[in-house]
């Protein structure tokens, strides 16, 4: 993994790793980093316990590869969260 993210780039790739609706397709999109090295990025910024702890959890997950998912499952979003453009926040 050649790529330098800013402290805050990783704490957003971090939390989008932890979250259960975010496949890790949308982590790529969005940082240009695969699968991979979302987890290598997951080991060395976590704690080894709270590594195997996530680990555990989004391994074979559906709901974290888009491949596995549900046609039907689509995007959870809060109904007070704002539309969101190309990472660009619009008015309602």
């Amino acid at each position: 993994m050649n790529k330098e993210f800013t402290e805050r780039a990783l704490d957003r790739i971090i939390e989008m790793a932890w979250e259960d609706r975010t496949p890790f397709e949308a982590i790529t999109f969005q940082f240009g980093i695969t699968e991979q090295e979302t987890i290598a990025i997951m080991r060395k910024e976590m704690k080894p316990s709270s590594f195997k702890m996530w680990r555990k959890r989004v391994q074979g997950r559906a709901t974290k590869h888009a491949k596995l998912r549900a046609v039907d499952m689509g995007r959870f979003k809060c109904s007070r969260q704002r539309n969101i453009s190309g990472n660009k926040i619009t008015k309602r």
